[in-house]
């Protein structure tokens, strides 16, 4: 079985341990790092990497929540599952919006974190049972919204025109750019959306209607 590499963000050294403890004693998790708050999490990743990182949103020194998208610049294929106390619904779209991959209820860990993190192992979206009715139906929306956001105007544009089969060349001219910096546009985009062909990125411009 492949090992599932996880990074524990909380700032209540206890529950970090206790869920420490929890993974630990499953044979296909290995925790592999821990943190204090936000800007303690950033340092930890630039040193060890993750699949899955359990990450509270309401941390000193840079909140969880705010942490999320510089997380997701720096590691695009690692997944976020929020773990939190909180169960209001607008912290929820918030934290959503910010590109995590799931919002767990800490009340729950006793019977539903081994399935929320491998929910989200496989790519999927977990929202804790009691929350999942609120959300119904917007995952998608909200997803969209976050990726189109990670986007500058330029890197917009310049998907359009790859959508609509316009060669590097071609693009170059219409935007008055160099074709260096087409190439190192479709890179930032490619690597911001987690993409990793041209075929991929066509798909992505078409199914998001940038056509």
């Amino acid at each position: 079985m492949e090992i599932c590499r996880v990074i524990i963000a909380d700032d209540h050294a206890l529950f970090r341990q206790g869920l420490r403890r929890l993974l630990e004693g499953s044979p296909g998790l290995e925790v592999v790092g821990e943190a204090e708050d936000g800007l303690d999490l950033l340092r930890v990743l630039k040193e060890l990497t993750a699949e899955i990182i359990l990450l509270d949103i309401t941390m000193p020194n840079l909140r969880g929540i705010e942490a999320i998208p510089k997380i997701k610049m720096m590691h695009p294929k690692t997944k976020i599952l929020v773990v939190t106390m909180h169960s209001d619904k607008e912290l929820l779209y918030r934290t959503i919006s910010a590109g995590a991959d799931g919002y767990f209820l800490k009340k729950e860990a006793d019977r539903e974190l081994f399935s929320a993190i491998e929910k989200v192992r496989q790519g999927r979206v977990y929202i804790s049972p009691e929350l999942s009715d609120k959300f119904e139906g917007d995952w998608d929306r909200i997803r969209d919204g976050f990726q189109k956001s990670l986007l500058t105007d330029r890197e917009k544009e310049i998907l359009n025109l790859i959508a609509m089969g316009r060669l590097n060349k071609e693009i170059a001219d219409l935007l008055f750019i160099s074709v260096h910096t087409v190439e190192r546009h479709r890179a930032n985009i490619m690597r911001k959306l987690n993409l990793h062909t041209m075929a991929d990125l066509i798909q992505y411009a078409i199914q998001k209607k940038y056509v």
